[in-house]
């Protein structure tokens, strides 16, 4: 297998951000040319308000991205489950028809245990294609931390070529900006000595981590 090209991840990463952020920035776009032309007071109420919703998707995305792949503090700190809790929520309910479930019994994680637990998170929203619920959960054990998503629904999409950039074993040269996220938490997940597994059937999804405790 070839070695990850860090240019060609960058790259691949930032594709993938500028389509996550395309839609609800079009739609701030779209909506302002519609309020500048717009007189009547009943449409221009639901420009502000189509307005408010493209705002506020564009900010769960941006805050989405900062902490699921950015480096400030270190990725060996702790922080608070509210805060990838708190995108979460904000991205499900985006999503519309998502019913999500809780069980993190503790109130901090490192931040390599937080960004997969929010990215395996996010995959698992974007695999309930018209609904369903999603439970997620984490615990901290004497040597290890569990995180397991479960999205359950009338269909399931996911993509089989996720699963093995997951596991890190889709070839670096494969990459796209749709696998990359996959990759780039198979490099997390192995920097600690962790694996990341999935299991899809019929109407369920099952994405689980375990992240050896450094040191």
């Amino acid at each position: 297998m070839s070695e990850t090209d860090p240019l060609l991840l960058a790259s691949q990463l930032c594709s993938r951000l500028c389509h996550d952020m395309l839609s609800p920035v079009g739609a701030l776009s779209n909506g302002l040319e519609l309020l500048a032309d717009e007189k009547d007071p009943q449409m221009r109420q639901r420009c502000f308000e189509l307005l408010e919703q493209s705002a506020r998707t564009s900010a769960a995305k941006l805050k989405f991205f900062r902490l699921a792949y950015g480096a400030a503090g270190g990725f060996g700190e702790r922080i608070s489950v509210d805060e990838p809790r708190g995108v979460i929520e904000a991205l499900a309910a985006d999503a519309k028809r998502i019913a999500l479930n809780w069980e993190i019994a503790t109130p901090t994680l490192s931040k390599t245990a937080a960004k997969i637990m929010l990215n395996l998170s996010n995959m698992g929203l974007d695999a309930l294609v018209r609904g369903g619920t999603l439970d997620i959960g984490a615990e901290e054990r004497d040597d290890a931390t569990e995180i397991v998503i479960r999205a359950t629904g009338t269909k399931i999409a996911f993509d089989p070529q996720l699963g093995e950039a997951l596991a890190g074993k889709l070839d670096p040269v494969e990459l796209s900006g749709r696998t990359a996220p996959a990759h780039v938490l198979s490099l997390i997940a192995a920097r600690s000595g962790g694996m990341i597994q999935t299991h899809a059937e019929e109407g369920t999804l099952l994405l689980g981590a375990t992240l050896p405790h450094e040191g």
